[in-house]
Formats: C-alpha cells, sequence, structure tokens
C-alpha cells in the first residue's frame, strides 16, 4: 500500500527531530532513520498497529515507536500518517479528524 504523509505528520517528525538535535544532531538523523523504516513496514502490514483507544474506528489506529504513538489510518489504497505524538502527551482528537 502506499504511504502519504500529513502536512501535519510531516511538522510533527521535524519538530521531532529539531528537538533532538538540538542535543545530538547524529541521534536525530538516526531516529527520522528509524521511523521511516518503522512506518514503512506499514504498506506491507497495515493492520500491525492497534485501535486507537481516544477514538476507537478501526481505521484509525497507531503503532507505537520508542516514547512515540504514530497515528495513520486506513484507507482503501494507501494509509495516510496523520500525527506523530509523545506518548505522554493528550491526542486531541478534533486534530485527527479534520
Amino acid at each position: 500500500m502506499k504511504i502519504v504523509w500529513s502536512p501535519l505528520a510531516i511538522d510533527r517528525a521535524a519538530e521531532i527531530a529539531a528537538f533532538i538535535s538540538s542535543d545530538n544532531p547524529a541521534a536525530a538523523r538516526e531516529w527520522l532513520d528509524k521511523i521511516f523504516a518503522k512506518i514503512a513496514l506499514l504498506s506491507s502490514s497495515p493492520e500491525i498497529g492497534r485501535v486507537v483507544p481516544e477514538i476507537e474506528r478501526k481505521e484509525i489506529r497507531e503503532i507505537i515507536f520508542g516514547n512515540y504513538r504514530i497515528i495513520y489510518r486506513l484507507e482503501s489504497v494507501s494509509i495516510s500518517i496523520l500525527t506523530i505524538r509523545h506518548g505522554k502527551q493528550l491526542l486531541p482528537v478534533d486534530e485527527i479528524l479534520t
């Protein structure tokens, strides 16, 4: 399946990488490489993630990557990466369902 990143997900990944980079640029690059690799797994196993508890809709799922939740939506021919959030942050549901 094709993977499509939302502008919000791109922004979140960039923000997290910038934060990590402020202490360790090499670690930020490694984090980005690993998160892209984790997300790439979805193309062959799109239901690998669990249903997001706050939303409880079968097509809105998440995979855990370290301290982060990668929220995505299963669509008929693609997977949309909706956002990336730290696991301790509240998930603003309106951010996902708009």
